[in-house]
């Protein structure tokens, strides 16, 4: 497997599921993506605010794997960067498997502290019918696994790009990721 990298640089500055691909995005420091619809402290994910809007936002950027794309058109399914609601795509990081806390260094500047797993919401299926059932499923204990990506908070500032390198660095203690 080669370097480590980000393929693709996505945000939407409205609450639509997909997200349009873009040369370079910018995270800001403690709110996330500059000009997307979930850039703020607080929760700004529709579900979220109607629950509880002045809850801590641990959702600002959405990171997800390039080889789930791949996977999901081998099974038929057309998808590509952007259009699950990511902000970032990366290839070579075994995002799904990183501990709670790892940080994420991407390009020169930006670092994001990954909080947990994307809960894939029915939003899926509306986009892709069955899609639900393939970046959600169950283990051989009955468990639920998400496959849907990660979910992270800007801890420093700075311009992605694809190209970017993906540097992580995990916590000393690991504690697995849960849904966010």
């Amino acid at each position: 497997m080669g370097e480590a990298c980000v393929t693709a640089v996505s945000r939407g500055p409205e609450h639509t599921f997909s997200k349009g691909c873009e040369p370079a995005i910018r995270l800001l420091e403690g709110l996330g993506v500059e000009g997307d619809a979930h850039l703020g402290v607080t929760v700004r994910h529709r579900s979220r605010v109607a629950r509880d809007l002045s809850r801590p936002n641990l959702r600002q950027v959405h990171l997800i794997h390039a080889e789930l794309h791949e996977e999901l058109r081998a099974a038929g399914f057309s998808v590509g960067a952007g259009e699950l609601g990511e902000n970032v795509t990366t290839r070579g990081v075994d995002l799904l498997g990183l501990p709670q806390g790892a940080l994420l260094r991407l390009g020169e500047e930006a670092v994001v502290r990954v909080t947990g797993l994307r809960n894939p919401c029915a939003q899926i299926e509306a986009f892709r019918p069955g899609l639900l059932a393939r970046v959600v499923g169950r283990d051989g204990e009955g468990r639920v696994v998400r496959r849907a990506g990660v979910m992270g908070v800007v801890v420093a500032g700075g311009l992605v790009r694809a190209g970017d390198r993906v540097v992580v660095e995990s916590p000393p203690l690991y504690r697995a990721l849960g849904p966010v």
